[in-house]
């Protein structure tokens, strides 16, 4: 897998840029990888990517979309508001998780 330099980190990546190894990721992290594509993360953004992060061991992949908001209360509608545009990869991404099985 390549290795690429995320602030003062280095982690693995797959060939789209998503991290390979969970281990790798902390919230500081996910905080740079969030402002790389235009995020600025707030409370409100944090709830969903810790819901992530505590959901894949358990679940083995990334969490859909729908799985998100059903188990965190939070309206998919909001989703798109806090990750505009493709909200299950752009968290997928700051989690530092693989995409998400049918995200394109």
């Amino acid at each position: 897998m390549p290795v690429t330099t995320v602030g003062t980190a280095q982690v693995h990546v797959d060939t789209e840029g998503f991290l390979t190894d969970y281990d790798e990721w902390d919230e500081q992290l996910g905080r740079q990888l969030a402002a790389a594509i235009g995020i600025e993360m707030t409370d409100a953004h944090w709830t969903p990517i810790r819901f992530l992060r505590a959901d894949f061991p358990e679940l083995g992949q990334t969490a859909t979309l729908r799985r998100v908001s059903t188990l965190t209360g939070i309206p998919i509608k909001d989703l798109f508001t806090l990750f505009p545009g493709k909200p299950a990869k752009k968290m997928a991404y700051i989690a530092g998780l693989p995409k998400p099985h049918g995200c394109v």
